[in-house]
């Protein structure tokens, strides 16, 4: 049997399965899947959920991340349709909104966790994945399907914060995924060789280079149990045990293990690649983790989930002082990103502060069922008037330095990047003020500290506010930092004026 094109991600399983069927494709505590074991599951649930569910509509998997939650993910590619991932972590009023954003008609779960999906999904035909996966193959529908499938189909929709309140569901698709981990294996070169161990939760893109870095190569993939980010004892464990080589991780994920001086208790000599991103990576943090691994590669990435994972790299090298803070760095192959000026000119000088834009493959499809949001973020290329071309604005700012290296330089709007998310602070307003209680609110970012801060006029104390938030909204949009003021600055217009106002009520640098 020859190896196929890559024209649909499902290709990467089966020519890894092709290559090597006995190896381990991936594993999770004491349990593990071949790469034979993996696709014949993915087939199953694929051909049992083929005669139920309609060709490029959406398909929520409602579970825990691992193993089975792969398996549904291929499954749902199989059976012609694209994944968004569940989170079980989320609030329930979260996940209805997810729900109603993608109008989705099907929902895969585990047995354990059928009950609750059915109370929280009404509307929505469950599936099981047990008895997914005990169906038999038809190879001659899947085949069908196969067919007319194309590679700018979507692949699966991840969901980020919106200002109204909403989430907006960001579709990918399979040509993105396939372009950007082509290069991005290459670039740091992993190989079959090497074991990923996943950290991100599967809603959260930076598991989509996890899992499909894998599946490209023929690599392990390791799946950590989200427990263990409580116990770093127990953590650095697993990572030594299982010999992990790669580690493709949030900021915050690492700063948990050098917070708690874990690499002193023992260190994951094997690990040749850490890749970073999410945050700034803070220097004390870094500068622990590369004396523990001198000879490891690190690197910073950036993007936003809208350009596919990343767009812009930076490899760190070993002399060099990062004190002052670390670049973005280059562009990935593929990918054009540069700085647009207020007058929409094209920004080469050095030191001279623009708009961070994207262009190229890895582009996003664009919000799912929002043409007018997309359209607003994902606009016609400013420098090419001679034929249609979209380009993603990040409403990043960002300058050259003088190594001609990208440097991030903070947001032009209120969206902020807090704990790995991109946030809308005015969503979390319009969730706080829709709290009884609370009669007008406002947050703000500190970014000297990277804290959320929230403040708010009203008669409900700030414990029973805070207890109210964290069951309505996900844990990286409650501020860490709640204050109870008297009164708030307004703009001539009506609107809050943030900075006048944190600085009345001492919720900037020093709250």
């Amino acid at each position: 049997m020859k190896v196929k094109a890559t024209i649909n991600v499902l290709t990467m399983l089966e020519n890894s399965c092709i290559k090597n069927p006995g190896r381990t494709a991936v594993r999770e505590r004491e349990s593990f899947l071949t790469y034979a074991e993996l696709t014949e599951l993915s087939k199953r649930a694929g051909s049992a959920l083929a005669g139920s569910i309609s060709a490029h509509s959406p398909v929520g998997v409602y579970m825990e991340k691992g193993i089975n939650a792969l398996v549904a993910f291929f499954g749902t590619v199989y059976a012609g349709a694209f994944y968004s991932m569940f989170n079980t972590e989320l609030p329930d009023e979260r996940l209805r909104s997810m729900r109603t954003v993608l109008d989705t008609k099907s929902i895969i779960t585990t047995r354990e966790l059928y009950e609750k999906a059915a109370l929280l999904f009404p509307e929505a035909g469950i599936f099981v994945i047990e008895d997914l996966i005990a169906s038999e193959i038809n190879e001659a529908a899947l085949a069908e399907i196969r067919s007319s499938m194309i590679d700018t189909d979507p692949l699966y929709i991840n969901f980020t914060s919106g200002s109204t309140g909403i989430p907006k569901g960001i579709a990918v698709s399979h040509r993105s995924v396939i372009d950007f981990i082509s290069f991005f294996t290459q670039i740091f070169s992993i190989t079959q060789d090497d074991i990923l161990a996943n950290q991100a939760p599967f809603d959260f893109d930076v598991s989509v280079k996890d899992i499909y870095s894998a599946m490209y190569v023929g690599a392990e993939l390791v799946i950590v149990p989200r427990e263990y980010f409580s116990a770093p004892v127990k953590l650095i464990d697993y990572l030594c045990d299982n010999r992990i080589t790669v580690m493709i991780w949030a900021v915050s994920a690492l700063c948990l293990i050098s917070t708690f001086h874990g690499l002193d208790y023992r260190t994951p000599e094997t690990v040749r690649k850490i890749l970073f991103s999410g945050e700034v990576m803070p220097y004390k943090h870094l500068c622990q983790w590369q004396q523990h691994l001198p000879d490891t590669l690190f690197v910073n990435l950036y993007g936003p989930t809208e350009i596919t994972c990343n767009c812009t790299y930076h490899i760190l090298e070993k002399d060099r002082d990062y004190s002052a803070g670390i670049p973005i760095g280059i562009p990935f192959p593929n990918e054009d990103v540069f700085l647009l000026s207020a007058e929409n000119e094209r920004i080469t000088e050095k030191n001279v502060k623009g708009s961070v834009v994207v262009r190229g493959t890895a582009l996003a499809l664009g919000y799912y069922r929002e043409a007018q949001k997309t359209a607003e973020s994902f606009i016609q290329n400013p420098l090419n008037k001679c034929y249609p071309e979209p380009v993603y604005l990040t409403g990043d700012l960002g300058e050259y330095n003088e190594n001609g290296e990208l440097v991030f330089r903070g947001r032009s709007d209120n969206q902020i990047k807090y704990m790995g998310h991109r946030i809308e602070l005015e969503e979390i307003e319009r969730a706080m003020s829709a709290i009884d209680g609370v009669d007008r609110c406002m947050c703000i970012f500190d970014e000297s500290k990277q804290r959320l801060k929230g403040f708010y006029m009203g008669t409900i104390e700030k414990n029973e506010l805070v207890t109210v938030m964290r069951s309505t909204m996900p844990a990286f949009m409650v501020p860490g930092f709640v204050r109870r003021v008297d009164q708030m600055v307004l703009t001539k217009n009506g609107k809050l004026d943030r900075k006048k106002t944190a600085e009345l009520i001492g919720g900037g640098k020093n709250g």
